[in-house]
C-alpha cells in the first residue's frame, strides 16, 4: 500500500516536493492556504508577495532530477537569459551604464516569473492520478506522533467560517513559507532552536511597461542595478518585454518618502534614467503609494524534522534575504537533496531525515549568511575599482589556471551544485591566496603591466600581467597547501 505524503504549501518548493513524492508512487495530498493562483480572480501572488526569480543551476538541476523532461523544458521555455549585471551610475555628473558579466565562461542566470514556474508545476501535478490538491485549506493543528493533521477549509461563499478537516498521513513535508504553520506545530514535538531577523530594508515592487513600439526599455539580457549604498533599485526582464523592478530602502527612508511625498525627486537624485524613461512621474507615484512596502526576513532553525513523520523545507526552514538570488533555488535544491536521502534509506525514513538535517543545515545557514552579506556587493562594491580588479583577477585565474580549480564565489554559488558550505570554504582559501599574492607584489606587477600597455605594448603587457598572476597564484597555492 503506498504511503500517504501530505505537502503543506503549494508554492514552487511544495509543488516540486509533491512531484518527487508522486513519481515515487506515494499517495500525495497538497494543502494550500490560499486560493488557486491559476484562477483569474486570484490576485497574482508573485506581484503582491514575491520578488522576481533568478533561476540558476541548483534550481534547474532540481527540476531536471524529477526525471520528467517536459517539466524542465516547459519551465526553461518561460525564462529570459541574463548575461550579467548592468550597473547604472553617475560619473562626474554624467549618467553611464556599465555591464559586468556574471561568469568569465559566459554562463547565464535565467529571469523568471514565480507564477509561471508555479503554474507549470501545478498543471503537471493536477494530471497525476495519485495527487490531489486542496486549495483554501489552512493548517490549524498537527500531531506528529499520531500522524494526524487538521485543516480549516474556507469557501468563497463563506470565507470567514471554515469547516474542519482531519487528515491522516505517514509523512508530512512543510513548504509553507517563512511564517510556516508546520514549523510552529513541529516545535511542539522537537526542541527546535529558532532565530529570525528583520533587516533594516523594506522592498516595494514596480512595473516597467514596454515602449510604445512594444520593445524593451532597457537592454533585456541583464539584471539592472542602480546602487546607492543604503538604497538600491533593480530591474529584471520578463518575456512580455516588461521589467519587474524593486526598490530596496531603509525603513526610515520609506517613512521620509511617505511624509514628504518626494518620490520622484528621490528617484531623480539617486536612480538616473528611471524617470521618465522607464516609469512616468505619475506611474511612479501611483505604484509607490499602491504597492506594499514589505519587510525582509532571515530565518535559521535546527533541526528540520521530527522522527520519521515530518520535515520542513524551503523558506519554512531557512528564509533568506533576496540579495544572492538563491532563496528559491535553495528551496528547490532542498527537495532534491531530501529525496536523495529518502532514496538512500528506503526502509528507515527517520534515519534519512536525521541525515538530511545534519547535512543540510550547514549549507542553508551558509547561504543565508552569504545572502545577507551580498547586499553590500550589489549596492556598494559593484561601483568600486578594487572590487572590479579582484573580480578580474579571479576570473583570469579561472580562465588561465583551470588546473587549480579556481572559480569566483558567485560562480560556484550560482552555476554549480557544490554544497554552499564547501563553496564558502573554497572561497576563504582563495581569499588567503589572493591576499598572499598581493603581499608578493601583484599590485606592482599589474601596475607596471598597464604602464607598458599605455606605452604601446598593449598585447605583450596584458599577456605579461596574466602570466604573472597565474605564476604567483600557482606558487602561493602550493605554499598554502603545504
Amino acid at each position: 500500500m503506498p504511503q500517504k505524503t501530505v505537502i503543506v504549501g503549494a508554492g514552487p518548493v511544495g509543488s516540486l516536493a509533491a512531484l518527487y513524492a508522486a513519481v515515487r508512487g506515494d499517495e500525495v495530498g497538497i494543502y494550500e492556504l490560499r486560493p488557486d493562483l491559476r484562477d483569474p480572480e486570484t490576485t497574482p501572488l508573485n506581484f503582491a508577495k514575491s520578488i522576481n526569480l533568478a533561476l540558476s543551476e541548483r534550481g534547474i538541476n532540481s527540476l531536471r532530477e524529477t526525471g520528467i523532461l517536459e517539466i524542465e523544458q516547459a519551465v526553461l521555455g518561460e525564462t529570459f537569459p541574463m548575461h550579467g549585471r548592468m550597473i547604472h551610475v553617475r560619473k562626474q555628473g554624467r549618467y553611464v551604464r556599465e555591464a559586468q558579466l556574471y561568469d568569465a565562461r559566459g554562463k547565464n542566470l535565467l529571469a523568471m516569473d514565480r507564477t509561471c514556474l508555479n503554474t507549470t508545476l501545478l498543471d503537471h501535478l493536477e494530471a497525476m492520478p495519485n495527487v490531489t490538491i486542496f486549495f483554501d485549506h489552512k493548517l490549524i493543528g498537527a500531531d506528529f506522533k499520531k500522524k494526524l493533521a487538521w485543516f480549516e477549509h474556507h469557501t468563497k461563499s463563506d470565507p470567514t467560517r471554515g469547516t474542519e478537516v482531519e487528515v491522516k498521513f505517514d509523512f508530512m513535508i512543510g513548504a509553507d513559507g517563512a511564517h510556516s504553520a508546520v514549523r510552529y506545530h513541529l516545535m511542539k514535538f522537537v526542541p527546535m532552536a529558532y532565530q529570525q531577523e528583520y533587516i533594516d530594508k523594506l522592498w516595494c515592487q514596480f512595473h516597467v511597461p514596454p515602449t510604445e513600439n512594444g520593445g524593451f526599455r532597457l537592454p533585456p539580457n541583464y539584471l539592472h542595478i542602480w546602487p546607492q549604498d543604503e538604497s538600491m533599485f533593480i530591474a529584471l526582464p520578463n518575456l512580455d518585454n516588461t521589467f519587474t523592478a524593486t526598490l530596496f530602502l531603509t525603513r526610515s527612508g520609506f517613512e521620509e518618502l511617505d511624509a514628504s511625498g518626494a518620490v520622484v525627486e528621490y528617484f531623480n537624485s539617486n536612480f538616473p534614467g528611471v524617470v521618465p524613461d522607464l516609469i512616468t512621474e505619475d506611474e511612479l507615484r501611483e505604484q509607490y503609494s499602491t504597492n506594499q512596502h514589505l519587510p525582509l526576513i532571515s530565518i535559521k532553525c535546527s533541526p528540520y524534522h521530527f522522527g520519521s513523520s515530518g520535515i520542513i523545507v524551503g523558506d519554512a526552514a531557512h528564509a533568506m534575504v533576496p540579495f544572492y538570488g538563491q532563496g528559491m533555488n535553495a528551496g528547490l535544491e532542498d527537495v532534491r537533496v531530501l529525496f536523495e536521502f529518502l532514496d538512500k534509506y528506503p526502509t528507515d525514513r527517520a534515519k534519512a531525515l536525521q541525515e538530511y538535517t545534519n547535512h543540510r543545515i550547514p549549507d542553508a545557514q551558509t547561504i543565508n549568511d552569504l545572502a545577507l552579506r551580498n547586499y553590500r556587493e550589489m549596492a556598494t562594491d559593484v561601483k568600486r575599482p578594487l572590487y572590479l580588479l579582484r573580480k578580474w583577477i579571479e576570473e583570469t585565474l579561472d580562465l588561465y589556471l583551470p588546473s587549480a580549480g579556481w572559480a569566483t564565489q558567485y560562480s560556484r554559488v550560482t552555476f554549480s551544485n557544490m554544497r554552499y558550505s564547501e563553496v564558502q570554504g573554497a572561497s576563504q582559501r582563495q581569499a588567503r591566496i589572493l591576499n598572499a599574492v598581493v603581499g608578493l607584489g601583484l599590485a606592482s606587477v599589474i601596475g607596471s603591466g598597464f604602464w607598458f600597455a599605455r606605452s604601446g605594448a598593449g598585447s605583450r603587457a596584458k599577456r605579461s600581467v596574466l602570466l604573472s598572476i597565474c605564476f604567483i597564484a600557482r606558487k602561493t597555492q602550493e605554499l598554502l597547501r603545504g
